[in-house]
């Protein structure tokens, strides 16, 4: 077998994991409750698989349970923060569920100024704005360029409001995952939503 299909290989294997993590953490949630057996559960689950521990977003949720169940209790107040965390993961929080709209955990806070002359925009998910076309129009319109996916010098990655049950592991959630990874090393790339980049709009 090839690296590159071993490679491939591996990152499904992965994927699958995230998406029986996630499927996991639904299910926890569905009472809108998190206690501490479920909490543990959690991250003894992550810590046996360690191969995803450090994707996104299972990192960010394993980092918050690690340093919750420091020392050895969940308190009231941890459980309220835990379920928030669950709901902005899975795309359940109560803020999003209205139009099913996407994640907010990744964003850039503060969100940055949105300027469009000279800039790279890499637009993903679906738009309440209209189709993909309409947005890319207004961007080059605006002065912007676009990219298919996130790079280096990419500017702005704007992740639509609306997305499908399963975005996770569609192009749109990769998108999302190259851009978390290029920021931690190093890129200015800036994550917005829909949402921040309709209001820039307004001021061009």
């Amino acid at each position: 077998m090839s690296k590159s299909v071993r490679s491939k290989t591996a990152i499904q294997i992965q994927d699958r994991l995230i998406d029986e993590l996630i499927g996991i953490c639904r299910g926890v949630i569905a009472d809108g409750v998190v206690d501490e057996k479920e909490a543990i559960f959690i991250g003894q689950w992550i810590s046996n698989h360690r191969e995803i521990a450090d994707r996104w977003p299972v990192n960010i949720l394993y980092a918050r349970l690690t340093e919750m169940l420091r020392d050895g209790v969940l308190s009231g107040d941890e459980q309220v923060e835990l379920l928030a965390t669950l709901r902005e993961i899975t795309g359940d929080s109560a803020l999003f569920q209205e139009h099913n709209r996407s994640t907010s955990l990744p964003l850039d806070h503060p969100g940055p100024e949105v300027q469009f002359a000279g800039k790279s925009f890499c637009l993903t998910g679906k738009f309440v704005f209209g189709s993909t076309l309409d947005c890319e129009e207004i961007v080059a319109e605006l002065g912007g360029l676009l990219c298919e996916q996130p790079e280096a010098d990419t500017d702005y990655l704007v992740i639509g409001e609306i997305c499908s049950p399963e975005w996770e592991h569609t192009t749109f959630g990769r998108s999302i995952e190259l851009a978390v990874e290029l920021k931690e090393k190093g890129s200015a790339i800036a994550i917005i939503s829909e949402e921040q980049w309709v209001d820039s709009l307004s001021s061009q």
